[in-house]
């Protein structure tokens, strides 16, 4: 996860510095900057038309290009950016949806029941012909779409008694909108009775009732009451402007901020004394400030901050979120850090998918999971001071100059999703490239497999689990209490030929103990050579000697040997045996003396346990091959404690054979290690 984690925050870095050249290349190829403000004067006449509509002031009584202007002017300073970005809106042809209500219920459900939002419905009565035509709804349908205000048809036919409990007796407009100004208040119709049936006066029907929710300041006296005044807002946001009513999109963020922010419209059209603007820090108008329990902001002087809907929806949203706003963003986040697994795992394209699916639905879920408690915590009411100090942490953080180019880059690249997701891609394909060579460096095979292979081995992991979960996640070492469960043994027992024997797999052996076989007092190679007769015939002669006259052994000297290696090293016992042999218990104590005969005296030649693992048996025959220990060859041992030669005893458990070739104990099962006992210190005289 946090190389996923990594990945995402290079990529967003990387997005960061690719903005901060395309403002270069702007400014190398036009000569300006998107923050640098634009002259009404040099604008045609279509421009600044375009500029007030996407601010939401009507015109359509300005004949004449400077009323226009001046017009532009009163609403707000303009700059490069947001030019550029209202005629890109007006080149883009993009048709808006409309909702069609099928009944009451439906409608109930998205126009009463949102109290969040401004909606406008046509109401077709029954047998009667719609109030605007279907050219003149689509234009209104685009213009008002702009502010956030959605709309709707709802035909009387499908629901006439609706429509008579309503009074909805011939066509009409409809206007929702919250009654009240606290958040989830009330939703108020209002029905359009205007005679005019036409785009730019229902405009200015909607404007009106949207501005009517505002606080307008017509005096200075009025002002300083409620500049002075503290109340339950703590975040507040003040316009001071020569104009009638504010711009549409001024009105349609107060009812979308409804009970997180308080919208003022100060007019000061009319007014003689503004000494007191001077000291509150007032100097020019028009100006929209935002008034903190931290200070005082103006907006408009950092990157990215337009006077449009979207900008300042944009610095509200990061000054004042809601819980909503934190969720979403968290699972774009999410999404996106599991989307890089797409391109960090290696092999299989197949295998790619089945595991960006199950990132997918892990990451989801755990998110999910983890803001159910949040949400409980949240509504205690011991953490409103916590709440309080986050809020606070979020206006001191982005009224920073990085979180205006942070918010400026967000607006940016979702106004252009296909550069987005390309960037997106490409950092993609880096990481996949990187990441495949940096595993071929490591000689990794996965990076080299086919869907084929990897849905084989996918098929052979899911059968192992589904017929024998136990066995196949019990790799070594593992500690389990299954092991010890009586009642699991008991059940194995019942039907040992019923067994399914499960796909296991290999990489337990890695974990396998090695060593090499050591001896104390050993000799060197040539007076070890020299001891060895000339002969191939004196050898053979030699074996044959030692063969026969450990077969002479009595069943006295037997017992003795057995009664010295109980009680001298203490490596029989009746659980396991000391040494590699399936047969007998004393047997191994009594090849001990004679595994070292063929070099020199058993005295000569004693294994160096020093050396061995603690939890290992000491032994000195490997069964598999039926040899001798030679010095320095490699050991391995099993977690059972029996020791073999490493390559005998790897090919064993290679070939499907997962158990000890001893006492039959899983290879990949732990054990309870054995414990060496001490010698006796005082042992009586031979």
């Amino acid at each position: 996860m946090w190389v996923k984690l990594c990945c995402l925050l290079l990529y967003f870095l990387a997005l960061f510095v690719l903005a901060r050249v395309f403002e270069a290349v702007a400014w190398y190829e036009s000569g300006f900057l998107a923050t640098q403000l634009v002259d009404p004067v040099a604008l045609s006449f279509r421009k600044l038309r375009t500029i007030l509509e996407c601010r939401g002031l009507g015109h359509s009584g300005l004949p004449e290009k400077k009323d226009v202007r001046e017009l532009v002017e009163k609403s707000g300073d303009l700059m490069e950016g947001e030019l550029y970005s209202a005629l890109k809106e007006e080149e883009a042809s993009e048709s808006v949806s409309s909702t069609n209500f099928s009944g009451e219920m439906h409608f109930y459900e998205l126009v009463e029941d949102t109290k969040d939002g401004i909606w406008l419905v046509q109401v077709i009565a029954n047998d009667r012909s719609p109030l605007v035509g279907k050219v003149h709804w689509e234009k209104m349908v685009k213009k008002v779409s702009r502010f956030g205000i959605r709309t709707g048809t709802f035909n009387c036919s499908s629901d006439p008694r609706y429509c008579k409990r309503r009074g909805w007796l011939k066509s009409t407009l409809i206007m929702s909108v919250p009654q009240t100004s606290t958040s989830k208040g009330k939703v108020m119709l209002k029905e359009y009775s205007g005679r005019k049936i036409e785009v730019e006066h229902i405009f200015k029907w909607i404007t009106a009732h949207a501005a009517s929710r505002i606080k307008t300041i017509y005096n200075s006296e009025h002002l300083k009451e409620e500049w002075n005044k503290s109340d339950q807002y703590r975040v507040k946001i003040y316009l001071f402007a020569n104009l009638d009513q504010p711009p549409a999109f001024f009105s349609a963020l107060s009812v979308k901020f409804t009970g997180r922010v308080e919208f003022i419209f100060v007019n000061v059209e009319n007014w003689d004394n503004k000494s007191y603007m001077a000291e509150i820090g007032i100097y020019k108008t028009p100006s929209y400030i935002l008034r903190t329990p931290e200070g005082i902001y103006r907006y408009g002087n950092n990157t990215g901050e337009f006077i449009s809907l979207r900008a300042m929806d944009s610095f509200l949203r990061s000054l004042q979120p809601e819980v909503n706003d934190l969720f979403v963003l968290s699972l774009v986040l999410v999404n996106l850090m599991a989307w890089m697994d797409l391109f960090i795992t290696q092999g299989a394209t197949i295998k790619r998918f089945v595991v960006l699916i199950s990132t997918l639905g892990t990451y989801n879920s755990l998110l999910i999971i983890s803001w159910l408690p949040v949400l409980g915590f949240l509504q205690l009411p011991y953490l409103d001071s916590f709440y309080e100090y986050s809020l606070k942490l979020f206006r001191y953080s982005n009224t920073t100059t990085l979180a205006s180019w942070v918010r400026a880059d967000w607006m940016f690249y979702s106004s252009h999703p296909a550069l987005f997701l390309s960037t997106y891609l490409g950092h993609g394909l880096l990481i996949d490239y990187f990441e495949k060579k940096r595993r071929r460096n490591n000689n990794t095979d996965e990076v080299n497999a086919n869907n084929l292979e990897w849905l084989s081995s996918l098929w052979d992991w899911y059968t192992s689990y589904l017929f024998h979960p136990i066995a196949s996640f019990q790799h070594f070492p593992f500690d389990s209490d299954w092991d010890e469960d009586p009642d699991l043994f008991l059940e194995r027992l019942a039907f040992p030929d019923l067994w399914l024997h499960p796909l296991i797999p290999t990489d337990y052996i890695k974990n396998l103990p090695m060593w090499r076989f050591q001896c104390l007092g050993a000799h060197s190679d040539e007076e070890m050579l020299e001891t060895f007769p000339d002969s191939e015939s004196d050898s053979e002669s030699e074996n044959k000697e030692v063969f026969s006259s450990d077969r002479e052994v009595s069943e006295d000297d037997e017992l003795s040997t057995f009664h010295r290696c109980s009680e001298g090293e203490r490596r029989c016992g009746t659980e396991t045996c000391s040494c590699a042999s399936q047969y007998c218990h004393h047997e191994p104590c009594e090849r001990k003396a004679r595994s070292y005969g063929s070099y020199s005296s058993a005295g000569d030649m004693e294994p160096d346990w020093s050396a061995w693992p603690s939890d290992m048996l000491h032994c000195t025959e490997c069964v598999v091959c039926l040899e001798n220990f030679a010095k320095g060859c490699l050991l391995m041992g099993l977690p059972c404690g029996h020791v073999f030669h490493q390559n005998c005893i790897v090919m064993w458990l290679a070939g499907g054979r997962h158990c000890c070739p001893v006492c039959r104990w899983a290879s990949y099962k732990k054990k309870q290690p054995y414990i060496h006992p001490q010698p006796l210190l005082s042992e009586p005289p031979s």
